[in-house]
């Protein structure tokens, strides 16, 4: 899957959020950012991984982390996903999969002895400089939080 380890630098992205806003990699500038791909808006994983990432929001703000979401949902979707669960960090709707592609978290995925594409689960933390410090691709939805910190 994904060919970016620690130590590469993040690919620079551009893409909405559920609000229309653009974010950067260069807005980070500065900053520990955690991106965490998911495959789709509201399923069970990921609505538990977000929820983990939101209960634990105060310890990544202490720890001077911000948090993006990114998966292949409209703005609407990822909007209405942010409202439901009280997200306090920015959705990325990645329709396009630019910044999805450009990670390398889209290929090849098996669900109940079906093949067919799609996003991996991952999360890449960024340092300051905008390298990763670590690639996470074995998530752990419940227990997300504490993977990272």
């Amino acid at each position: 899957m994904t060919t970016l380890k620690a130590g590469d630098k993040a690919p620079n992205f551009e893409a909405k959020d559920q609000d229309g806003k653009m974010h950067s990699l260069k807005d980070y500038a500065g900053k520990k950012l955690v991106v965490f791909f998911y495959p789709k808006a509201s399923t069970p994983g990921c609505t538990a991984e977000a929820c983990n990432l939101r209960d634990n929001w105060g310890t990544f703000q202490e720890k001077g982390y911000e948090i993006l979401g990114v998966s292949a949902d409209s703005e609407k979707r990822q909007q209405n996903f942010k409202t439901k669960y009280e997200l306090p960090f920015p959705l990325l709707a990645d329709e396009d999969k630019e910044v999805i592609e450009a990670f390398g978290v889209w290929g090849p995925k098996k669900f109940m002895g079906k093949e067919y594409d799609g996003i991996h689960r991952t999360t890449f933390i960024i340092d300051e400089e905008g390298k990763i410090e670590e690639v996470i691709s074995k998530v752990k939805t419940k227990a997300h939080a504490e993977q990272i910190l």
